[in-house]
């Protein structure tokens, strides 16, 4: 143990001993080296704290306090951050030594770079789970800092990888919530406090000792919304930190949040209780819990956070609404809490309202009366004058929270009525924005005060009595819906209510009142939904109303007293009233017991009398005398001896304005005449008598007493004793006169009252003076005008009367005469008319089910109205015990029967006039219906089937319908044998099978289409009747077209028959019951397809068949599945264009939802169906095959869906469809079934998954040929015009495929591609072999190779079977392909089978596409697409071939063409990095290839070559010198010889390889020099003139570049010569004409003069001083005849340079001083001969440039004058010009340079003048 201990103590001592060391290090450390220091130094002592020695553990102090003195403020100086960071996590890292780690780590983040940085956060927030708090803290606030200094803006994807990483667990949960925390934070107010939505705790978290400012909170918030869309986390993890940024304080901070709340949280679950608990908390905070230390309570989040939750999270979130207590606390927040806002009180209360309208039961019990409380509080503290919009809307939600909390909890609201009084109040008092929201919430309150004790509903009463009274239209209208809703249908109080509220001046309250009344507009329908409704006991409602209103009671004599009720008020009254009455007696007869109601009817009698007042309406009066004779009907003799006391009042109402008041007071003045004595009804009588005596007499008053008239003697011939004879006879004269001397509408009530008196005796002969006949001839004449004039009312009645008049008759003759007049009305085609006249000769017939006392003591109108004009319930009619007596025995009566049974059957019924038949139909079903059970009807009943079958088929409706009705009443009537035959008739009509109807005989004017049907004639005429037709087939010389109008007839008839048949079989239909069993099979499936019948009326008929045929439609169809597809497919094909639109429409509906079991057989047939359809020759048919193809293609794809069918029916399904869409469908040449058929094919793909693969060749082949097929044809009539109009080819090209890319077929190939796999490969890629052989149009040939394209990435090494063959067509296809985008799309392909070849395959490709690069234009082309291809997709492959291809880049470069050349250059710059290093790389290879082209045959690779040479060389320069042999042999052979276009670029690439590699020629042989100068000397001799000028070029190039002197005395007298030739040639050609000078140097063959210029003075350059004086008068010579006029001035400018050349070199030092004397005196020369020229120039031309370049040239001249050691003196003869022209000198620079000329010149004058 002592050993062990002295170790440890010498470890600690050397440790102690090393930190010193390391101190002194430090210490002597320069600050520039103090950072590679720290880096191993401060882990080291860091780590060395771990130790338990205390000198140790000081001396690491000393150290890092060392440390910090030296870098505090040196930021410069980096920490080892990454080694801290690996000691801080450490597992037997010492808890001080993890203290310092922290403190230098935090320090070290502020001295790294950006990019350690980043990289360094996601390592520290990995791990924070399991630190201590504070260093959690600490490391947060670091990462905090970083996000925003480094991600406010973007993120990079390798940083947002390793966040990534860290999701679901705990440390991602730690950083999210200090993330939330740094988003809520705000910048302190001056007073402090805590940030709203965060306690101290978390602030002090988020700031630490660091004052955030406003931008670095902006920015670190920025940067946390980057990394947490990076994070990619659940919505429901992310949605609060969004949330919180939309309402942060910062612009930038807020569009983010927005930004990523809509992208990132779009689909967030708001049901999450997780998250509404986490959003609440924000709302709410900690701060009122009690157990919660005070740092750690959370304050409620700010105002715009709390409005922002609650407006897009609670009130739309039914797990908000059932979070209780959270919930309540939220509410309460809003609406009580301190720092509430309106805002948030008006959110508050529309919470409220989804609290109430979404939570639990449970959770309501618990919250719903706290609520309440608080939400009647906050109305008490509103005035209702406020009105600040949000304080009106948080009274809006208030108001529906209540209405709602009545609704889900009634017993809070039913003990009391004081939130009925509250909202009563609030009715009358608030604003009227407000009034609709409270009458709703007033509504919804009702429901609550359902059951409620008796004392409240009384009191309610009161309330309701009271509101339905006010002025607030509001109040009433809550009123009436309280009484209606809250009472039941036998409650008097509130019926008294709706009473008054029926004359509201509200349409809605009169109405709501009338319903609950039951006398609304769907009084109908609310009965037969409550069958059982309970109407009050008339005397209860009498009894209240009475109380209500007591002068009910007081009786009165007289009109004159006012109403006690508004009119509408007593019309909803009295109506109601009756129902009462009614439904009491319906009660007594069902009990057996007699009505005892006589108090109750006093007071009845009462309030119909009140209701006659004057002040009473038109509509009051009628109603209310009809509600006497109602009442009066079942008392007749209490009305009797009631009026008959009151006869006077009744009297004066005879006169009343009403029409139908007037007939009932009629009516009960007939009524009470019963109870008069004989002497006072014969007073009455006497007295209506006379009143028609009168002159001017007012029409009512005659009708009144007209009527009166009637029925009192009418009456009274039923009691015995009855008046006399003689005032019998006197009241029919005077009613016949009446009727012979008035107009058509007295006569005809005349008329109506004679045939009263008729109904109750048999007419006496009218006796006149002398003589006496029967009325009835006495009124004949009348009679037949009346009945065949305009005024249908007065003929119904006149008929009617005619009827009535004949019930007693007895005389044959007389009632012959009767029944003429009736048959004579058989043409009208008034409908009323037809009716009356039915209900006449059903009079005649007998057993009519009236009497005399229904017709005379009710208010009976006519049979006609009574059975709803022969269509209503018949069986009402034929069931009434009571009728009008007749005799079945009576020999009148049977001959009466006959005449009308004949006129019928022979006549009327089969005529050949419509009108005819429509009326014997009319006539024939009245005496059915009325007299259907007679004897004599019974025995004619087959007679009447057969003539009611026969008319169904009518084109009239009315004629239709009446038969089908007539059927059904047949029906009814006869025996078990009779209805299985019309059974059976009916049926076989409906199917087409039934028996041909009887043949009706056409005459001239028989119409045999409606008018309009068919069109008209060519003149304009009508197209209706037989004669018409007849005529048209005439003139159109075919007279057989008549029978195919009398077939389209027919088949018009055969419709309507079935029409007919329709209507009669639905009412039968009720009645057969199982009869009708054996023919469902046929019928069933013919019923369907009719219900889709274009024509309405069939749809009508066929739809009411089914409903009575069939109880279960659903059931009914499934069974009869298989017929009834069978009938509607054969039906798709048929003639019948209205068949073919029934069937598909048909079809449409029955196979929606259809399991593939069901519909699998019949598939292919209706999507043929379909198609044939759609291509129909009408267009309704079409519309119904696109409706029928769009329920097919959803049920296709359904069943070709994997995911919803089973994958063997999805198999089946795609077999049998997807062929037949291919072929049929997307090849078919119907545009809408091509479009239809895409779009199927589209969708089938996207659901089927791999059920489409066997099927996947196909469809892709079928695709692809679409892309073409299937495109605008009018981009190809634009693409041949492109080049006329000045479109791009290509382009336009671009444009078609881009078009083709959003197609429904390319968005198929995408997902053929999806599905793909190597099996469908074996199927799959012959068929793309085929298509790129034989493709036609440009969208196929670029679809196919992108198909390909993609297929190979999708398979990848599964293609390698393939690539041979792949390669060698694709690598075909793009040599011959023409067009630019197909052959760069099949490069592409190619490029990608490239990348999965053989190497042998890939070598051979590669070298045949290099070799295409030497043909022609379109190889060319097609060999740079290839080669940019493979270095852009298989870049790899491409890699081991370079040195075989770059040199063909690179030279490929220089072709003529420039779109080839351009693509090459783009390759070149591509996939070439360094130009220089390129070429130095694969040298050798490119002078091999350029040789190669050089020396071919070919001229454009000679000029390629020769322009790969020039840049070679100027790129490389002399590094091109060790094969300057080669390309200097191969160029030198090629230049002499004939000349062709492009050879100058020969000479180029000569004068360049010259330039580069100049000494590496001189050294191999010094004599080369002279044959290149001589070879281009002579090139400087051809005529050709661009080629000349090139050999100008050339030979300057080649003088320059070897600089030999001995060129001057070679090549300068070859150029005098040519130079001078050129002068003299000039002279001889007018300067001024330019033009003409132009075109004979281009038939001439002319040196160009600026290029020899430029090459003397390339020879002056290198030439020896001692040579240019040898050639000194040449050279002037030369000089000065350029300079001549005549020359153009761009030879000047050459000219002006070769003078400055030739005096710099004569200013040389390096001149011999024995030549000074000669140089001297060509100065003195080149002075005195050429300055004058040259100052000529300035003035003859005036351009600035040539001034300059001028002035310069003369300032040299005269500077090498000056600098001559001697000088003799001259005569200066242009100074005077000289000047001048300096006067007048514009161009400044020329201005200047001609002053110092001017100065030279004067100091050489006096020079001159010195020396003298």
């Amino acid at each position: 143990m002592a050993g062990s201990s002295s170790a440890s103590e010498k470890s600690e001592m050397e440790k102690e001993e090393m930190l010193d060391r390391m101190l002194t290090r430090l210490a002597l450390c320069e600050d520039s080296n103090l950072q590679n220091l720290l880096s191993k130094l401060l882990p080291l002592s860091i780590s060395s704290l771990s130790s338990n020695s205390t000198p140790v553990r000081n001396k690491v102090i000393e150290i890092l306090s060392h440390v910090n003195k030296r870098v505090k403020h040196q930021l410069d100086i980096g920490l080892p951050l990454s080694e801290l960071w690996n000691l801080y996590i450490e597992p037997n890292a010492t808890p001080m030594v993890k203290n310092f780690c922290i403190v230098y780590i935090e320090m070290a983040f502020e001295r790294v770079q950006i990019e350690v940085k980043e990289d360094m956060v996601p390592l520290l927030v990995a791990n924070i789970s399991k630190l201590p708090t504070q260093h959690q803290e600490i490391i947060l606030r670091i990462s905090a800092k970083v996000i925003g200094d480094c991600h406010c803006t973007n993120l990079r994807d390798e940083v947002a990888a390793k966040y990534r990483s860290i999701m679901g667990s705990q440390d991602s949960e730690i950083f999210l919530e200090f993330c939330l925390h740094t988003i809520l934070y705000q910048p302190p107010s001056q007073g402090g406090g805590c940030p709203a939505g965060l306690s101290v705790s978390q602030s002090n978290r988020v700031s630490g000792k660091q004052l955030l400012t406003s931008d670095i909170l902006s920015k670190r918030k920025l940067g946390i919304l980057n990394v947490v869309e990076a994070m990619d986390l659940a919505p429901e993890i992310v949605y609060p930190l969004f949330l919180v940024a939309c309402v942060d304080r910062h612009e930038p901070v807020i569009k983010r949040g927005e930004e990523l709340l809509k992208k990132k949280a779009a689909g967030v679950n708001l049901e999450d209780q997780s998250l509404i608990n986490r959003l609440y908390l924000l709302f709410n905070g900690t701060a009122g819990a009690q157990q919660i230390s005070l740092d750690n309570k959370v304050t409620p989040g700010s105002l715009a956070l709390r409005a922002k939750l609650m407006s897009s999270v609670f009130c739309r979130s039914i797990t908000a609404a059932n979070s209780f207590p959270a919930t309540l606390q939220c509410i309460f927040g809003c609406i009580y809490g301190n720092d509430t806002s309106s805002r948030l009180k008006q959110l508050g209360m529309e919470f409220t309202v989804w609290v109430f309208k979404h939570a639990r039961e449970a959770q309501l019990k618990l919250m719903g009366p706290v609520i309440l409380n608080g939400i009647i509080k906050s109305l008490d503290g509103y005035s209702a004058s406020e009105s600040d919009t949000i304080a009106r809307e948080t009274k809006t939600f208030a108001f529906q929270a209540i209405g709602l909390l009545a609704q889900r909890m009634p017993n809070l609201f039913r003990d009391k009525i004081d939130m009925a009084l509250r909202l009563f109040d609030a009715l009358k008092s608030e604003t009227q924005f407000l009034r609709l929201t409270i009458q709703e919430a007033t509504s919804s309150l009702a429901v609550a005060y359902k059951g409620a004790d008796r004392k409240v509903l009384e009191n309610l009463e009161l309330l309701l009595l009271k509101s339905s009274q006010v002025e607030q239209s509001e109040v009433r209208f809550c009123a009436v819906r309280w009484a209606t809703s809250l009472f039941d249908l036998e409650h008097c109080p509130s019926r008294y209510i709706c009473m008054l509220g029926a004359a509201d001046m509200k349409m809605d309250i009169r109405e709501m009142a009338l319903e609950g009344l039951i006398l609304g507009k769907d009084q109908q329908r609310t009965i037969s939904e409550n069958p059982n409704l309970k109407y009050p006991k008339v005397g209860n409602m009498l009894d209240y109303i009475v109380k209500q209103q007591p002068a009910l009671l007081e009786s009165t004599e007289m009109r004159g007293s006012t109403l006690l009720f508004p009119s509408k008020s007593y019309v909803a009254m009295i109506q109601f009233l009756l129902k009462c009455f009614k439904a009491g007696l319906d009660e007594s007869n069902a009990s057996g017991k007699m009505p005892n109601d006589s108090i109750p009817l006093e007071n009845m009698f009462l309030l119909l009398e009140h209701a006659m007042a004057y002040e009473g309406s038109a509509e009051l009066h009628a109603i209310a005398s009809k509600a006497l004779i109602d009442v009066g009907a079942h008392v007749p003799e209490m009305v009797a001896s009631r009026y008959a006391r009151r006869i006077v009042w009744l009297k004066q109402l005879l006169g009343h304005v009403d029409f139908d008041t007037r007939e009932s007071v009629a009516r009960l003045l007939g009524i009470s005449s019963c109870a008069l004595p004989i002497s006072a009804l014969s007073d009455l009588i006497t007295e209506l008598i006379s009143s028609l005596g009168g002159s001017k007499l007012r029409f009512e008053f005659q009708h009144g007493v007209l009527c009166a008239l009637g029925y009192v003697t009418a009456n009274c011939m039923s009691r015995s004793p009855t008046i006399s004879e003689s005032l019998l006879q006197r009241t029919l004269k005077c009613l016949v006169d009446i009727v012979n001397s008035e107009t058509s509408t007295l006569a005809s009530i005349a008329m109506q009252a004679i045939g009263h008196i008729g109904l109750g005796v048999q007419l006496p002969q009218l006796h006149s003076d002398s003589s006496s006949a029967p009325i009835l001839t006495v009124l004949k004449d009348k009679l037949s005008k009346l009945i065949s004039g305009d005024d249908a009312k007065a003929t119904q009645k006149a008929v009617l009367a005619l009827g009535h008049m004949c019930v007693k008759e007895s005389s044959l003759p007389h009632l012959t005469a009767a029944l003429d007049l009736i048959f004579s009305l058989c043409r009208s085609k008034v409908e009323d008319i037809l009716f009356a006249a039915g209900e006449a000769l059903s009079f005649l017939w007998g057993g009519v089910p009236v009497t005399v006392d229904i017709i005379l003591k009710t208010n009976y109108n006519s049979l006609s109205m009574s059975s709803n004009f022969l269509m209503g319930d018949v069986s009402s009619s034929l069931s009434r015990s009571s009728c009008i007596e007749f005799d079945p025995h009576g020999d009148c009566d049977v001959s009466v029967r006959d005449l009308i049974t004949r006129k019928l059957f022979d006549n009327l019924l089969y005529s050949n006039k419509k009108e005819e038949r429509c009326a014997g139909t009319v006539w024939l079903l009245s005496l059915t219906i009325y007299c259907g059970r007679h004897p004599a009807i019974q025995k004619l009943l087959p007679d009447i089937q057969e003539a009611f079958s026969h008319l169904i088929g009518e084109q009239n409706e009315l004629t239709q319908e009446l038969a089908s009705q007539g059927l059904s009443i047949v029906y009814e009537l006869g025996d078990a044998s009779m209805q299985k035959n019309l059974v059976n008739a009916l049926v076989g009509t409906l199917t087409g099978s039934g028996k041909r109807k009887r043949a009706v005989k056409l005459v001239e004017d028989s119409e045999v289409f409606q008018e309009g049907a068919i069109g008209g004639s060519p003149s304009g005429g009508k197209l209706s009747t037989y004669k018409e037709l007849c005529s048209l087939a005439n003139e159109m010389g075919q007279p057989d077209l008549i029978y195919k109008f009398m077939d389209l007839a027919n088949y018009q008839a055969s419709l309507n028959s079935k029409r007919g048949a329709a209507f009669g079989f639905s009412k039968i239909a009720k009645l057969a019951g199982d009869a009708l069993q054996p023919h469902l099979r046929l019928l069933i499936p013919r019923l369907l397809r009719y219900q889709y019948d274009p024509d309405k009326n069939v749809q009508d008929a066929m739809t009411h068949i089914w409903k009575s045929l069939v109880a279960d439609s659903k059931k009914t169809i499934d069974e009869h599945l298989d017929f009834i597809i069978e009938d509607l497919l054969s039906q798709c094909g048929s003639r019948l264009w209205r068949s073919r639109e029934a069937s598909c429409l048909a079809l449409a509906d029955i196979v929606q939802g259809r399991k593939y079991d069901q519909v699998g057989k019949y598939l292919k047939r209706i999507w043929t169906a379909a198609f044939r359809a759609m291509d129909d020759i009408k267009e309704t048919v079409r519309n119904s095959g696109d409706r029928l193809c769009r329920t097919l293609t959803s049920l296709t794809i359904r069943l070709c869906d994997v995911s919803l069918t089973d994958v063997s029916d999805a198999r089946q399904t795609m077999n049998i469809v997807l062929p037949l869409l291919l072929t049929d469908g997307i090849m078919s040449k119907v545009d809408s079934i091509r479009k239809s058929s895409i779009s199927i094919v589209t969708k089938l793909a996207k659901g089927a998954g791999t059920a489409i693969l066997p099927h996947l060749s196909d469809l892709v082949c079928c695709m692809l040929e679409g892309l073409s097929s299937l495109e605008d044809q009018g981009l190809n009539y634009v693409e041949m015009h492109a080049a006329n109009v000045g479109i791009q080819t290509e382009k336009l090209e671009n444009l078609r495929i881009s078009i083709a890319k959003g197609s429904p077929m390319w968005e198929t190939l995408d997902l053929c591609i999806d599905v793909a796999n190597s099996q469908a490969l074996e199927q799959l890629v012959p068929r793309l072999i085929q298509l790129v052989r034989s493709g036609v149009g440009l969208n196929t040939r670029v679809g196919v190779a992108n198909f390909i394209s993609l297929l190979v990435q999708k398979v990848g090494s599964d293609i390698k079977p393939y690539t041979s063959m792949l390669l060698k067509l694709l690598f075909t296809a793009v040599k011959e392909e023409k067009s630019a985008t197909s052959k760069r799309a099949y490069a592409n392909a190619c490029a990608t089978i490239l990348k999965y070849s053989t190497p042998s395959q890939a070598h051979k490709l590669v070298e045949d596409t290099v070799a295409l690069h030497t043909g022609d234009k379109n190889s060319q082309s097609s060999c740079a697409l290839l080669l940019k291809s493979y270095s852009s997709t298989a870049s790899d492959v491409l890699s081991g071939y370079q040195t075989i291809i770059v040199p063909v880049i690179f030279i490929s470069r220089f072709e003529d063409d420039k779109n080839v050349s351009t693509l090459y250059e783009e390759l070149w710059e591509e996939n070439m990095s360094s130009e220089r290093v390129t070429l130095q790389l694969y040298l050798n290879e490119i002078v091999t290839l350029v040789d190669e082209g050089v020396t071919s045959s070919s001229w454009a690779s000679k000029k390629k070559a020769s322009l790969a040479i020039s840049k070679l060389c100027e790129v490389l320069g002399d590094t091109v010198s060790p094969h300057h042999h080669v390309l200097l042999a191969s160029l030198m052979k090629e230049i002499p010889g004939r000349l062709w276009e492009g050879k100058e670029a020969l000479l180029c690439a000569l004068s360049a390889l010259c330039e580069s590699c100049h000494i590496a020629i001189v050294n191999s042989d010094p004599a080369t020099s002279n044959e290149i100068l001589s070879l281009v000397s002579s090139a400087c001799k051809k005529k050709d003139k661009k080629y000349r000028e090139t050999a100008f070029c050339c030979l300057k190039q080649i003088i320059k570049a070897f600089s030999n002197p001995d060129f001057f005395n070679i090549v300068f007298p070859m150029l005098f010569e040519m130079c001078d030739s050129t002068i003299v040639y000039s002279s001889q050609v007018p300067s001024s004409n330019n033009i003409v000078k132009e075109e004979i140097d281009e038939k001439k063959d002319v040196v160009p003069h600026d290029k020899v210029m430029d090459c003397i003075n390339s020879c002056i350059c290198v030439a020896r001083v001692t040579d240019i004086i040898e050639q000194c008068q040449n050279l002037l010579h030369v000089l000065s005849i350029s300079l001549a006029p005549s020359v153009v001035w761009t030879v000047k400018m050459s000219v002006f340079s070769t003078i400055k050349e030739l005096c710099s070199r004569l200013r040389s030092d390096t001149v011999e001083i024995s030549q000074h004397v000669r140089i001297a005196a060509l100065v003195h020369e080149l002075f005195l001969s050429i300055s004058p020229k040259v100052v000529d120039c300035i003035s003859t031309v005036k351009i600035g440039q040539v001034h300059v370049t001028a002035s310069e040239c003369l300032l040299e001249i005269t500077l090498l004058l000056e600098s001559l050691p001697t000088f003799q003196r001259i005569e200066i003869g242009f100074k005077g010009e000289l000047h001048h022209q300096y006067e007048i000198e514009k161009n400044q620079e020329a201005k200047s340079i001609l002053k110092k000329c001017m100065d030279i010149i004067q100091s050489l004058e006096e020079k001159s003048l010195q020396n003298c």
